[in-house]
């Protein structure tokens, strides 16, 4: 099974084209796409309310890909509001248990950032981490290419499968060592994530930029691109029960126009947005 969704639901315009839609922004999300990943949590631990009024506002088979706190991943540079780790993970883990209960919980995602290099110490680090989140479904994505050169690529794999890591695939700019490759391989047999941030090299290295949010994921997939992931995406549905596939795009309103597109390549069924093909009225009176 292949399940497309995007980054967030607040910064699609496009899906949201009615007052409607834009003022049920999840609710109409959640009749478009079967997943989406919170990335709000990466930013602050979210209330539980938070996640309760998620859960109800999305159907009974969606699912939550929930971003790991920037402060379990190592990219908080200022002090975290925690007197410990220990106390951040159950901050963390309290946070998504609401989605656990509610069966809607896919996996939480760790996003280690590009200096967390290929290391005993990171080995440990991951080791650590993976045991705090216990038995929380949890996908790894890395940022440093040491992971995936070649005489560390398949011990890095096997790594992830013995401390049971879901791999998160990437397709990112091929900018240096702040980047990895694609590595088409699952490590869990019940899942492998996709996450798509575009190509922009560029935008990819701008992050000592004031505007490098607003350009980093600025890249919109053509139809060839989209095409060769279908294939990709098929091959490692062999490997995973499910793949989940995450669009990151979002820089120039990218993301759900390219999700819908490789829905239509897939043979998937594409819903309309709301207010597609429905007849103008007239504003007569």
């Amino acid at each position: 099974m292949i399940t497309i969704g995007l980054t967030g639901w607040g910064d699609h315009d496009y899906i949201y084209a009615t007052k409607e839609a834009a003022k049920q922004k999840l609710v109409t999300y959640g009749k478009m796409f079967g997943t989406v990943e919170v990335d709000s949590m990466f930013y602050a631990v979210q209330s539980k309310r938070n996640m309760e009024k998620w859960v109800q506002e999305t159907p009974t088979d969606f699912r939550f890909v929930v971003k790991a706190y920037q402060g379990m991943t190592g990219h908080s540079r200022g002090k975290i509001p925690f007197d410990s780790e220990a106390e951040m993970f159950e901050a963390f883990k309290l946070s998504i248990s609401t989605m656990q209960q509610a069966n809607k919980l896919k996996a939480a995602l760790f996003q280690f950032p590009p200096w967390f290099d290929c290391t005993r110490e990171n080995v440990a680090k991951l080791r650590e981490v993976r045991e705090r989140m216990e038995d929380v479904p949890c996908a790894l994505e890395f940022r440093h290419q040491s992971w995936f050169q070649p005489v560390m690529r398949e011990r890095t794999l096997k790594f992830m499968r013995e401390e049971r890591w879901i791999h998160s695939v990437c397709d990112e700019p091929q900018a240096g060592v702040g980047s990895v490759p694609i590595v088409e391989e699952a490590t869990d047999d019940q899942l492998t994530i996709v996450r798509m941030h575009g190509r922009n090299v560029s935008g990819w290295q701008s992050s000592n930029q004031p505007n490098w949010r607003e350009v980093r994921y600025l890249y919109r997939y053509n139809a060839q691109e989209l095409e060769e992931w279908a294939e990709r995406l098929r091959r490692l549905e062999q490997q995973s029960k499910e793949v989940v596939i995450i669009f990151n795009n979002n820089s120039g309103g990218d993301a759900a126009e390219n999700a819908r597109e490789l829905m239509a390549i897939l043979g998937q069924d594409v819903p309309k947005l709301l207010g597609e093909d429905e007849p103008e009225q007239l504003d007569l009176f």
